[in-house]
């Protein structure tokens, strides 16, 4: 039987072993990957987090795990200007963490490479797929308790150093980058790119459905 613990986020049960951690991060990440590929395939519209990157390869001809993985090295420097010496360098896990998250964004997409739908309604189940499996993913990589992401890990320093609730810091850096996708859409490619009606529905349905995924993974460890 597995050991757990409890002093992960909120009190709730995470994992004790060193590597099950690592296994359950490196798991959290691939199903958010497979997440974002669902929603790029969808082209309803993606997850804020990925409007930048998706936008940027369009733009640059670069594989959309490429350009996450650059996304994300950037998230970490500013972490770094942003909190100095405050900085936990154990958090540099996250370079590592970002590598992992975008190539399996390029495999996610391989492997649905085939996946086409023609109907309004089947591009919904899409987004929709697409936003439990980046619920589920998020909920496994918090559950590992083992380096925060990128993006969390910019929300996390700047409200360490204003004061500023984490809830209303994740929904403004959620609109900045779709704003900046919007910019770059506009100007790099003439017209709007990855920012739809499934961006909107993942800014509202996320958070909610990690929730009850959150539930899911804190039953009793002999379920698992």
């Amino acid at each position: 039987m597995c050991n757990r613990k409890t002093d992960g986020p909120k009190g709730k049960r995470t994992f004790d072993h060193p590597f099950l951690r690592f296994i359950f991060l490196c798991l959290g990440l691939s199903i958010m990957a497979f997440g974002v590929a669902f929603s790029i395939k969808a082209n309803l519209g993606i997850s804020p987090i990925s409007t930048v990157p998706y936008v940027t390869s369009l733009i640059s001809g670069l594989s959309v795990g490429t350009t996450t993985i650059i996304m994300n090295f950037l998230f970490v420097l500013i972490q770094i200007a942003i909190l100095r010496r405050q900085y936990d360098w154990f958090q540099l896990l996250q370079f590592p963490a970002a590598i992992v998250f975008g190539t399996m964004i390029d495999v996610a997409e391989y492997l649905l490479r085939r996946l086409h739908v023609s109907s309004y309604a089947g591009e919904w189940l899409l987004c929709i797929a697409g936003i439990v499996l980046i619920a589920f993913g998020i909920s496994v990589e918090v559950k590992a308790n083992l380096v925060t992401t990128a993006g969390e890990g910019i929300v996390l320093a700047i409200c360490k150093v204003a004061p500023v609730k984490f809830g209303n810091m994740k929904m403004t850096f959620d609109i900045t980058l779709v704003c900046i996708s919007l910019v770059l859409s506009f100007v790099f490619l003439g017209n709007v790119e990855g920012v739809r009606e499934g961006t909107l529905a993942a800014m509202i349905l996320v958070g909610q459905v990690t929730k009850v995924t959150n539930k899911f993974l804190d039953k009793p460890c002999g379920l698992w």
